[in-house]
């Protein structure tokens, strides 16, 4: 990295413990801190409002026991806060670096310049936090960022919103920051344009702090609530970007490609009450993937479904075909039970009334083949649909949600309750070893798979699927009591997610 100048982020840093930038008092408890803590000026026990509201954020982008690099590490503190199973910081100021060894020596710290080289992976996450306006060559930075990722790498970047140009100026004029010599602004849109351009895919975008002064009470409930509201957060104080490194365009299309490079697939069909499905199921399961298991996963049903499916199974005398019966109830249980059980190296769900046809599920599997998606959602509301297939009062609400569900993942997701969903086996068991952080909520299994993906960062793809209505029985949803449900799951990941 770069020689630093003091930052924007300085005067918040200084605003917030209420002592102006750069005077020291002689007392280092009531030395100003940056909020990333990158100058070797100060360091304090004693640490702003920003700081650690940046360390939350962090916290909630980054799973634990991740391995981290953070390019600009400053003092240690971001990179120690996320508790990373291996954590390595990069700074070009020698004297940061030894502060950041003798606070956290259980985390790597090194001095260099991240325009010539970084240190070596895999890594989980690559962090930059309010480092790319102090480099000299941001583009070259990203390049040597992008030299250490490996296809499942995530890089977060936050930078400082330019429209506090004018607040922090005045902070400088009466005390409370300290100047802003060279620092380069950048715009999120600049970002975004210099991490595509270097081979990387921002996926997921936010804003956050709009109070960076301690005020009791008033600047928890800022941050943590109003400061995620449209139009409030335009005036955020930070941004955050995320991506990952862009797939090469040359990937092979998985419904073209030799069965051999293609991914084995697992295909999970939850059926309750199915019975008049189950001939025609069987007519019309693809062919997927170098290998392939199609796992039924029986519901307790009441009209002979699991007898039915027996018979049916024993006589197409397929060795691909899995037969199972979930232990407790509802669709959640069956996928989580189907897919413990699975083999292969992608799973699929695909719902047992032919709402969605299996013939679809190639484009699915093209998708996460080609790795322009981490976790492929299907969406019905795109592509006429049959007259019965869905009531209108649920059309409606169905398009609500995903106005809704955007905003909370921070994602497009146009449909939240289409039963067909695709991720890698990889994938779903880091989400499986993670669903503490949600707890066992969702009767559905889609949304308990949603938020997971997002809270690891999973590039989230909707995939337009056609939609048709049921030949058999009746629908296994409940419209008013599966309706309060809903707003249950979106008040969750409200919590869990958004508000925090």
């Amino acid at each position: 990295m770069t020689e630093r100048t003091p930052s924007t982020t300085d005067a918040c840093a200084a605003t917030a413990t209420g002592a102006p930038a750069g005077e020291g008092s002689g007392d280092e408890a009531n030395a100003v801190v940056r909020p990333d803590d990158r100058t070797s000026s100060f360091h304090s026990s004693r640490r702003s409002l920003y700081h650690d509201r940046i360390c939350e954020v962090y916290r909630q982008l980054v799973l634990p026991g991740s391995r981290v690099l953070d390019v600009g590490c400053g003092n240690g503190d971001l990179l120690a806060s996320l508790d990373p199973v291996r954590g390595v910081g990069v700074d070009i100021d020698p004297d940061v670096v030894a502060v950041a060894t003798a606070k956290h020596p259980d985390h790597e710290f090194r001095c260099g310049d991240a325009h010539d080289a970084l240190p070596e992976g895999p890594w989980d996450v690559v962090i930059l936090s309010h480092a790319v306006g102090d480099f000299r060559d941001i583009q070259g930075v990203l390049r040597r960022v992008r030299e250490v990722c490996d296809p499942e790498t995530r890089v977060i970047v936050n930078t400082c919103s330019r429209l506090w140009t004018v607040p922090l100026r005045i902070a400088e004029g009466i005390g409370l920051g300290r100047p802003q010599l060279g620092r380069a602004w950048i715009s999120p849109q600049d970002l975004r344009n210099l991490l595509e351009i270097e081979g990387f895919e921002p996926f997921r975008q936010r804003n956050e702090v709009l109070c960076p002064i301690r005020i009791p009470l008033v600047a928890r409930a800022l941050n943590r609530f109003v400061a995620k509201l449209w139009p409030i957060s335009i005036f955020d104080l930070s941004h955050f970007e995320i991506a990952r490194p862009a797939p090469h365009r040359a990937a092979a299309d998985a419904s073209r490609a030799p069965k051999a490079s293609q991914p084995s697939v697992s295909v999970v069909i939850p059926v309750r009450n199915e019975k008049g499905h189950l001939a025609e199921i069987f007519e019309r399961l693809p062919e997927l993937g170098r290998e392939r298991e199609f796992i039924f996963v029986e519901g307790h049903s009441t009209d002979g479904t699991w007898e039915e499916l027996n018979e049916i199974a024993g006589a197409s005398g397929r060795d691909d075909v899995v037969l199972l019966r979930q232990p407790g109830k509802g669709k959640g249980d069956a996928v989580r039970h189907a897919f413990a059980a699975a083999r292969h190296e992608v799973l699929m769900i695909l719902d047992g009334d032919l709402s969605v046809p299996p013939e679809s599920l190639d484009r699915f599997l093209e998708v996460i083949a080609s790795g322009r998606g981490d976790f492929v959602n299907g969406v019905r509301l795109v592509y006429p649909m049959e007259r019965e297939a869905m009531r209108f009062a649920n059309l409606i609400f169905n398009n609500l949600f995903a106005v809704l569900f955007t905003w909370v993942l921070e994602q497009p997701v146009k449909d939240t309750l289409c039963g067909t969903k695709v991720l890698r086996r990889t994938d779903y068991e880091r989400l499986a070893a993670n669903r503490s952080f949600f707890g066992d909520f969702d009767p559905f299994g889609d949304f308990d798979l949603l938020f997971g993906a997002a809270r690891m960062n999973l590039r989230i793809v909707d995939l337009p699927v056609r939609y048709a209505a049921r030949s058999y029985g009746t629908t296994n949803i409940q419209r008013w009591r599966h309706g309060l449900l809903l707003w249950r799951m979106l008040w969750i990941a409200c919590r869990r997610l958004k508000f925090r």
